[in-house]
């Protein structure tokens, strides 16, 4: 039986441009572009790059909130890429999101209580059990029962998280896809509330897919990481082995901009020139050309293969051996 829990290939997704005056060309913003992945059961797998890399939209097209342009999703084993809404429904229960804005993810006009039941409602738990239920996941995530009766706004951004936390539990989900669910929060509270999410992953055995672009934060609670380069992943390793030992110029130029807290250590910075080019418009080659201090004629002109150079380490890169250390 296999251990993984969800099998993404070749996933893509297109969002269409309106047309030009006079164009017959149909453009296409390329969000994502060909991700594969696997994830494991009980794992949790980190999905890393900066703001515009296409890392939400992702999660987004694996939580069927997005349809896919192109590729597969495979839940347990279950080809679920076609589903219809009414054929998803049904399996919502293992799979359930923690979004990244605690302020805009939760309804104002909602009590805590409402907010929890909900979808223990939407997936007909008897009635009789539901009070129960959201003073257990209340108490779980570190808040109190009294809590239930309040709304929101009453809450500190690190409590909205709880709540939201709780809620993706409500149904006792096997997946939960994470959307920078520590970003809108203060350096202290996010320590708390990835604290939390590890609790509850060893607690009910759950596997994540984390996405962000803080790889501080992605070293304390990944297993492995993929690195997001304008749709597509240049890198994916173990997080030992990224950190480690980074293959891709992309992952390395990330990984120098991260801050070290012994002041008597020093990183030698690497600066990356120019803007992200724009995904409705990407370059030709390896994408990351543009930006690339080692870039020669070959990036320009052809797509480098996402290849095995390590056990289990993934790169897009034609120069990777060269570039190792």
């Amino acid at each position: 039986m296999s251990q993984n829990l969800l099998e993404v290939h070749n996933i893509k997704k297109y969002f269409p441009i309106k047309k030009k005056l006079f164009s017959k060309k149909k453009e296409f913003v390329k969000a994502v572009d060909g991700v594969s992945f696997t994830v494991k059961k009980g794992e949790t797998l980190s999905i890393v790059g900066e703001s515009g890399c296409g890392k939400s939209t992702t999660g987004r097209v694996l939580m069927k909130l997005l349809d896919a342009t192109e590729g597969r999703i495979i839940f347990e084993g279950q080809d679920i890429t076609d589903l219809t809404d009414d054929e998803i429904r049904p399996l919502r229960k293992e799979f359930q999101m923690v979004f990244q804005d605690p302020y805009a993810s939760l309804n104002p006009r909602l009590t805590v209580k409402e907010i929890i039941e909900e979808p223990l409602i939407v997936h007909n738990i008897e009635k009789s059990k539901r009070a129960d239920r959201v003073i257990e996941l209340l108490e779980v995530v570190g808040l109190n029962r009294y809590h239930a009766n309040r709304y929101p706004h009453e809450f500190s951004g690190g409590q909205r998280q709880r709540i939201g936390i709780a809620r993706a539990l409500a149904v006792n989900p096997k997946l939960i896809i994470a959307d920078e669910p520590v970003s809108a929060l203060d350096v202290s509270i996010q320590s708390q509330i990835l604290n939390l999410l590890k609790d509850l992953q060893e607690q009910y055995n759950l596997t994540y897919v984390f996405i962000a672009h803080d790889l501080s934060v992605v070293e304390h609670i990944s297993d492995r990481v993929g690195v997001m380069y304008l749709g597509r992943l240049v890198e994916l390793a173990d997080r030992d082995g990224l950190f480690g030992g980074p293959l891709h110029p992309y992952t390395k130029a990330l990984l120098s901009a991260v801050p070290i807290p012994d002041p008597t250590l020093r990183r030698d910075r690497i600066i990356l020139k120019g803007d992200i080019p724009s995904p409705a418009d990407p370059p030709s080659g390896c994408t990351f050309h543009t930006r690339c201090p080692f870039a020669q004629q070959l990036c320009k002109d052809q797509v480098p293969e996402f290849r095995e150079l390590g056990k289990g380490h993934f790169v897009a890169c034609h120069f990777a051996e060269e570039l190792r250390g």
